[in-house]
């Protein structure tokens, strides 16, 4: 995992432009009003469940390391129950960007990028077993619910 690598790629999408459409992009895929990067991804529906519950804790891991470089440039942030925000779109409408990353992940790390008017969310998709597991960073001008 290379966590140099991880901070520059959110550093570049808290400033690039969003796509006009949604669809796949150079590091995952965005938006009119978000980017998605896919910074690591693990083991696959396939996979051993033993081996994939280390894939979590190593990405968890990753994500955790992400935390510390940007809480020193951001401070320090709570992580956001996700879980909240899945049980509200059963009786409210959540924005896409948030909806979808409630969907795949249970907890985040989430702050107001200074100066910049986005949003940057730092998860690991391990929601569904059906899928792989994955590091994922969320920008957005969207704020969250």
């Amino acid at each position: 995992m290379n966590i140099a690598r991880h901070i520059a790629l959110i550093d570049e999408l808290c400033f690039r432009p969003f796509p006009a459409e949604h669809g796949p992009s150079d590091v995952g895929f965005g938006g009119p009003v978000h980017h998605v990067a896919v910074l690591e991804t693990g083991d696959g529906p396939a996979g051993d469940p033993a081996r994939r519950a280390v894939t979590v804790d190593q990405f968890e891991k990753g994500r955790d390391a992400v935390y510390e470089v940007l809480a020193s440039r951001w401070g320090d942030v709570d992580p956001w129950n996700l879980q909240t925000v899945l049980l509200r779109t059963e009786r409210e409408k959540i924005p896409g960007p948030w909806a979808w990353l409630a969907v795949r992940s249970g907890v985040a790390w989430l702050w107001e990028v200074r100066g910049t008017g986005r949003w940057l969310a730092v998860a690991v998709a391990d929601r569904d077993p059906a899928d792989a597991v994955r590091l994922l960073a969320l920008v957005t001008e969207t704020a969250p619910p």
